[in-house]
């Protein structure tokens, strides 16, 4: 008779630990599931109210309105400088730059820091028209370049200036930057 029963107890013992091992398996394959399937989406944030209209960011790349509006954001940044500011002007460009432009870009701001520190001169750019390509992540901006000597304008030339851009994730980085010659000034 205990045999019967230490039998039964067993088998019910047995039962209950299979149905737990099929629970915690299907589980894990659930679970499995649930992070391919969110790791594989791309993700989006709505950005407001930065425009005029609602803007998003997408994993699966960057729009054509977000990409105008840091190109503005970083045209006016960096092209508008003074001697005075020129620590936490070269800082927030590093802050935009990408990883693997970082350096090629820290030489480029230092360059232009040591040319203008100790110096009256300042600059100030005002924006006529602007391009961007999201596909290949590069933008243009054209507008008038003053520069300043004190409060006295020394020059005044439109200008045109190319931005390269990298996406990874959510984020866009500033690769380069650099003056767009126009044919006129490349002929001598």
């Amino acid at each position: 008779m205990l045999a019967d029963i230490a039998h039964q107890r067993s088998q019910s013992l047995l039962r209950q630990r299979k149905v737990l091992l099929l629970a915690a398996a299907a589980s894990f394959v659930i679970n499995l599931a649930l992070f391919s399937a969110l790791s594989s989406k791309d993700r989006e944030i709505i950005l407001q109210p930065i425009a005029t209209r609602p803007l998003t960011i997408s994993s699966s790349g960057v729009e054509a309105d977000y990409l105008e509006l840091v190109t503005r954001d970083v045209a006016l940044m960096l092209l508008n400088r003074s001697p005075a500011g020129l620590d936490y002007w070269m800082e927030q460009i590093l802050k935009l730059a990408d990883p693997s432009a970082h350096g090629a870009l820290k030489a480029e701001l230092v360059k232009i820091v040591t040319e203008q520190r100790g110096s009256d001169v300042s600059q100030a750019f005002v924006i006529n028209g602007m391009t961007v390509d999201p596909k290949g992540l590069t933008s243009e901006v054209e507008g008038d370049l003053k520069t300043f000597v004190g409060g006295q304008v020394i020059a005044s030339e439109t200008k045109r200036f190319r931005f390269g851009w990298s996406y990874a994730g959510l984020r866009l980085s500033l690769t380069s930057f650099a003056l767009v010659h126009s044919p006129k000034e490349a002929r001598p």
